[in-house]
């Protein structure tokens, strides 16, 4: 029998009695990250890293949440669950998963490249590896963070000079931090959207050290909005929420940005390839780094990843899940594998 398996629910620990970040209410919910797809509200028990526990908190309300360190060994009926850095977003996790001597690993989502703003992704070696597959496919390889923050800085100093307003939409949880915390405040004012600020608080309770943000209601002289660097989620393009700022130039920070058509057909003036998502690459490099001799790919281009696994003589395979509704899930992916 399977230590992890696939239910209606969610991904099922039998032995522990536990689901890993299940779709469907549960007993005992362990979460690896706070996105929404991840973490769903019903559960009687929630368990996750401390940093994940205040987001938890103001997604889903009073409710019963447990944490544990990185590295910190529970034991449940014989089973042993330990968390450990996926790189993703601020508290995210994989989760380790041992019995008489087999391990699993379900990875949640994972970036390889270290932001300097989460703790960076740490392989576990493991029999079993359940992976992500949001960007499964050669053509997603990204550029090096310094080099895309530099790009999206020179785009705000040209609207600046053009007396224009960048906005800049990004995952309200995780990608915006992250943009806050490395971009170059002294160029302009910073706004955020009502969706972001509230996250922004959170990170700067975990130390994570944010430049000076406000929501474009405490901007009182409105003349500074043309050197301001909006950040605002997706869901807020073509909103009449952008019609405060006048002329302003927009863009989106995602992977997504790494194929130009999907820029072209969001009619954005600038798209640039950010991910808080594996690449190709790192994918490859993950799963390798982990020993696994048993490959699970969840959410994203399963298809191409799993096949390039089974050519190199590993078990690969499918696996359906309902993650990938966040912002970087392409529609479709699954089917387009």
């Amino acid at each position: 029998m399977d230590l992890i398996a696939p239910t209606d629910r969610g991904l099922y620990c039998e032995a522990g009695d536990f689901h890993i970040d299940p779709w469907r209410p549960v007993s005992r919910a362990v979460i690896t990250h706070a996105h929404s797809d991840h973490a769903r509200f019903g559960s009687d028990l929630y368990l996750c890293h401390p940093l994940t526990a205040p987001i938890l908190r103001r997604r889903l309300g009073d409710v019963a949440i447990e944490t544990a360190d990185y590295g910190e060994v529970l034991t449940r009926n014989g089973v042993e669950i330990s968390l450990h850095p996926a790189g993703h977003v601020l508290g995210s996790a994989q989760v380790r998963v041992a019995r008489n001597g087999e391990v699993w690993v379900a990875s949640g989502d994972f970036k390889l490249e270290a932001d300097g703003v989460v703790a960076p992704f740490e392989p576990q070696r493991c029999n079993v590896f359940i992976t992500e597959s949001t960007f499964g496919l050669p053509i997603y390889r990204w550029r090096p963070q310094a080099e895309t923050m530099a790009a999206i800085e020179s785009w705000w100093r040209e609207n600046v000079a053009a007396g224009r307003a960048s906005v800049l939409f990004a995952y309200a949880l995780g990608k915006a931090q992250r943009l806050l915390a490395r971009l170059d405040p002294s160029i302009g004012p910073i706004v955020c959207h009502g969706a972001i600020e509230p996250v922004n608080a959170i990170y700067r309770d975990a130390g994570i050290i944010i430049p000076p943000t406000r929501l474009v209601t405490e901007v009182a002289d409105k003349s500074e909005l043309r050197q301001a660097l909006i950040v605002a989620p997706p869901s807020a393009a073509a909103s009449p929420w952008l019609n405060r700022f006048g002329d302003y130039s927009d863009a989106l920070a995602s992977g997504w940005m790494q194929v130009r058509g999907n820029r072209r057909r969001r009619g954005l003036d600038r798209g640039f390839p950010l991910s808080d998502h594996a690449d190709w690459s790192g994918l490859l490099a993950a799963v390798e780094a982990t020993g696994a001799e048993r490959i699970l790919a969840t959410h994203g281009f399963t298809g191409p990843l799993t096949r390039y696994f089974r050519e190199k003589g590993l078990d690969a395979r499918a696996l359906q899940t309902a993650y990938g509704e966040e912002d970087e899930a392409a529609p479709g992916a699954e089917s387009a594998a």
